[in-house]
């Protein structure tokens, strides 16, 4: 079941985010996104639209828009809702880069992150957009 976020979501909904954004970029200390929680709780998820995902009554995803900005899953239910799409992503997180990729987001600038020295590229999306390959980094 899919439903708008409810405040009495936001301790499971931040555990979610701590754990998968971790382990999606093993190339920055976990240190650095155990400080950005105060962040997401206390200033992105307020701003933004959160949408959940329930399977079995525990939280099995969510994907919140934030100006435009994807910062989850649950894409199909963002592409219908949304006439474009633009986000950022670490370019060393290959396995998020591929999933945009094969939603048909395309990569249109780069910039460095200060506080973690990684390269983070900004995706765009339109329906009927056209697809460009993200080249992986060189292993």
């Amino acid at each position: 079941m899919i439903r708008p976020m409810r405040q009495q979501d936001l301790p499971a909904v931040l555990a979610l985010w701590l754990e998968s954004t971790t382990r999606a970029h093993p190339f920055i200390p976990p240190f650095y996104w155990q400080e950005s929680l105060p962040s997401v709780r206390d200033e992105y998820l307020p701003a933004a639209r959160t949408w959940v995902a329930e399977r079995e009554s525990a939280l099995a995803g969510f994907i919140s828009v934030l100006r435009d900005k994807v910062v989850g899953a649950l894409m199909a239910l963002v592409q219908q809702a949304y006439p474009a799409l633009t986000l950022e992503v670490y370019r060393l997180n290959r396995n998020a880069c591929r999933f945009y990729h094969r939603h048909g987001f395309i990569p249109i600038a780069q910039r460095l992150n200060g506080d973690t020295g990684h390269l983070i590229l900004t995706l765009h999306w339109r329906p009927g957009g056209i697809m460009h390959s993200i080249t992986p980094p060189p292993s």
